[in-house]
């Protein structure tokens, strides 16, 4: 969601009085209806002082509506409003974006107490939830909608990420450098990208595989199990088999019978392992309390 410091000083105090704004829509109406353009999907509507009773506070009753407040012609809306257009494009009637011009509006302006643009704010069951008033980059923009959508209960099946894709595809390809390049700019421009923190773990674990004897090295960890890296690469090997309970059993036992710097080294060995798979598999979970009572 957006800095929790913007959204206190926008919805606390009364600032957004929206039972005000349903009062005086019959009036708004009969001073004058605004021409309204086109909107370029049917999940986007241009509201005014007139419709935004019906069509931002009761729409959102049932789902949830992100409310653009912009002024036509101004940089932020020419730059940032597109963005908005096209992911509420993307969502297929999960969210509606409404679109309000503050100069044409001026009593919603000051309902929400606007004093620049972009503003943008979230309004659930008849209700504001967060806003935010920067130019949020996509990946954080599609964060903070997502977490909207959570708020508001709602699930959705997200489209697949092109930059992941493109990554997926070079690591099939065996191209490893790209692969990590691209893995990496995706965790720099959306941290903690649960995906593409396994592709990466990926890649390191083919790295560290390939063109090994897949048999030859099982059998050397048996000869040695004392011999740390015999067991590490017989972790990677047993997962690249398909067989990653097994690795995690492997090193659990392993941390349980070393200490100092080969027993840290096993235990992030372990970690990498477990973003190949990632957080929801039920062998993770399960190995990391195998892992926890290693240590404790």
């Amino acid at each position: 969601m957006s800095d929790p410091r913007q959204t206190q000083s926008i919805f606390t105090r009364g600032a957004v009085d929206l039972g005000a704004l349903a009062r005086s829509n019959a009036a708004a109406a009969q001073r004058s209806a605004q021409p309204t353009p086109a909107s370029p999907s049917a999940h986007i509507v241009d509201v005014t002082e007139a419709n935004f009773q019906n069509e931002v506070l009761q729409r959102s009753l049932t789902t949830p509506v992100v409310v653009d407040f912009y002024v036509a012609g101004s940089q932020p809306h020419q730059q940032f409003s597109p963005l908005l257009e096209k992911l509420a494009a993307e969502s297929n009637g999960a969210w509606v974006l409404a679109r309000a011009d503050i100069e044409a509006n001026p009593r919603l302006a000051q309902m929400f107490r606007i004093q620049g643009i972009p503003f943008v704010v979230a309004i659930v069951g008849g209700q504001p939830v967060d806003a935010f008033n920067q130019m949020l980059p996509e990946p954080h923009l599609r964060q903070w909608i997502d977490a909207v959508l959570k708020a508001a209960g709602v699930e959705v099946e997200q489209p697949e990420d092109p930059r992941l894709l493109a990554a997926d595809d070079a690591m099939a390809d065996g191209d490893l450098d790209a692969a990590e390049a691209a893995y990496r700019k995706i965790l720099a421009e959306t941290p903690n990208d649960a995906v593409a923190e396994s592709g990466l773990a990926q890649v390191g674990l083919l790295r560290r595989t390939e063109g090994v004897d897949l048999g030859a090295v099982l059998a050397a960890a048996q000869a040695a199990p004392g011999d740390v890296a015999a067991q590490l690469l017989a972790a990677d090997v047993e997962v690249l088999s398909g067989e990653a309970e097994k690795a995690y059993l492997r090193l659990v036992d392993l941390i349980r019978r070393t200490a100092g710097d080969d027993r840290e080294t096993a235990r992030k060995h372990l970690v990498s392992l477990f973003a190949v798979a990632g957080p929801d598999d039920p062998a993770v979970a399960k190995a990391r309390r195998a892992l926890a009572s290693a240590i404790f």
